[in-house]
């Protein structure tokens, strides 16, 4: 479909043609860089175009980064008016909008200018200005800044848009007693490693979709990393699917400190639910809500914007649904395609000519009720390209979601899957090291796993 003299460009440019219903059936590109001058030639289905831009590279990162920035530039002007189509993010293809705005920042630019430029809408620039805002007090960047993830990847089914490596526990149960000594092992092993503890997050999977027992063993292993860390931070377990809930898991939580926790109904129609392969209702949902109330845990409630089946009125009614229970965090994500889930599967493209709109009244009914963007992340395949956003009511947002997103701290993950990562700040470089994402694989090279990260963090 594409060619280029530039390999490195190559996944960039096939972005941005990913970015468009209508794709052009071959792309021929041409760069060169002469006397300050960035040219880019393109070739699109036989019509040729050419383009040249001026702007001064102080050295080769930003060198780099221009040529990247122009060409995508280009592109997406040449789809854009071939096939009539303007998208919410304009030329941007990136998953982390509001880091590119920081970076501006820290190089002492305005960055609303280079989106602009990008041609982004002038409603997701603003959205990103709230975000930062948001940030603020939170946003932090040091090299020995750590946050701590535990993957237990356990549910109770999959759902037909999930890619993770989990699948129904029921299959799967045979791996967890071996899969939690090796928990324990790597959480202990780990504590070495953490530094400034920010927070630890317990995610999955569904952790809840274990017995309360096994909750504990993890819960157990991962006191010794605030033991480690000489202090208590946001503690988050993220629960998951209500028909897993029950007063006794609620319980252990509470007693070993955990301040945060995720309950994510997704939608709050029953015949979606049961379309998506959720075993649980609405009434389940309201259900273990109520149940959580009493423990006073700061709570998230996830929604899925673009679920078969669901229209604007529908979706808005079960944002309004979420601000009324009270919930101090909701995230509103966009169905997205992703490789290894159903429905990916099943379809290439996904049609939903109301997502933006869906979007759009996510904003104004959690803006009107008080609530405030605090993180935000994009994703390829998503449905009208737009965006997953993480609201919260004032003082309550997530350390975890932020430095995440933002990538400004260490994350030390254990269990299968995880990737741990380490940032440095000063030298702007982040390293990943990834863990097995198969359960027998992972069980059988913990040891390997252990070392390998003990040398990552040293």
């Amino acid at each position: 479909m594409l060619t280029t003299n530039c390999t490195f460009l190559e996944n960039e440019l096939l972005d941005v043609a990913r970015l468009f219903k209508t794709r052009p059936q071959f792309i021929v590109h041409s760069f060169r860089f002469e006397e300050g001058v960035f040219y880019n030639a393109f070739e699109v289905d036989g019509e040729k175009f050419s383009f040249a831009d001026s702007e001064k590279a102080e050295n080769e990162l930003v060198f780099k980064r221009l040529e990247r920035r122009f060409a995508k530039l280009r592109l997406y002007e040449i789809l854009s008016e071939k096939y009539g189509e303007k998208m919410p993010w304009g030329a941007l293809t990136g998953i982390r909008p509001t880091k590119l705005a920081y970076t501006e920042i820290e190089n002492g630019h305005d960055f609303t200018a280079l989106f602009r430029r990008m041609q982004v809408q002038e409603d997701n620039i603003s959205l990103v200005e709230q975000i930062l805002d948001t940030q603020k007090g939170i946003y932090q960047k040091r090299d020995d800044n750590t946050d701590f993830f535990v993957s237990l990847p356990f549910c109770p089914s999959k759902c037909a848009y999930c890619s993770f490596i989990t699948a129904p526990i029921d299959k799967t149960r045979s791996f967890l007693p071996e899969y939690l000594d090796c928990l324990e092992r790597e959480t202990q092993a780990s504590i070495e490693s953490v530094k400034n503890l920010r927070s630890v997050y317990i995610g999955g999977g569904t952790p809840f979709a274990l017995d309360s027992p096994d909750l504990e063993r993890v819960l157990k292993a991962v006191e010794g990393v605030f033991d480690g860390a000489k202090k208590r931070v946001e503690y988050t377990v993220e629960a998951g699917r209500p028909d897993v809930f029950s007063e006794e898991k609620l319980r252990l939580l509470k007693d070993f400190g955990v301040t945060r926790i995720c309950i994510n109904p997704q939608t709050f129609s029953d015949e979606t639910l049961k379309a998506i392969g959720r075993k649980h209702t609405v009434a389940d949902f309201y259900k273990a809500f109520e149940m959580s109330k009493k423990y006073d845990f700061t709570v998230n409630i996830d929604l899925i914007a673009g679920l078969e089946g669901e229209d604007v009125q529908t979706f808005e009614r079960g944002v309004q649904k979420a601000v009324d229970t009270g919930a101090d965090n909701i995230t509103v994500h966009c169905l997205s395609l992703k490789s290894g889930a159903k429905l990916k599967e099943e379809i290439s493209y996904i049609e939903n000519n109301f997502i933006s709109e869906m979007i759009a009244s996510s904003r104004r009914v959690l803006s009107q009720n008080g609530y405030l963007p605090y993180y935000m992340y994009r994703q390829k395949y998503q449905a009208g390209n737009n965006e997953n956003v993480g609201w919260t009511k004032a003082g309550k947002a997530c350390v975890y979601n932020i430095d995440v997103m933002e990538e400004t701290a260490d994350n030390l993950a254990v269990g299968a899957n995880g990737i741990s990562k380490r940032v440095f700040t000063e030298k702007g470089l982040i390293n990943r090291l990834g863990a097995p994402k198969d359960l027998r694989t992972y069980i059988q090279g913990v040891d390997g796993l252990i070392a390998n990260k003990r040398k990552f963090f040293e």
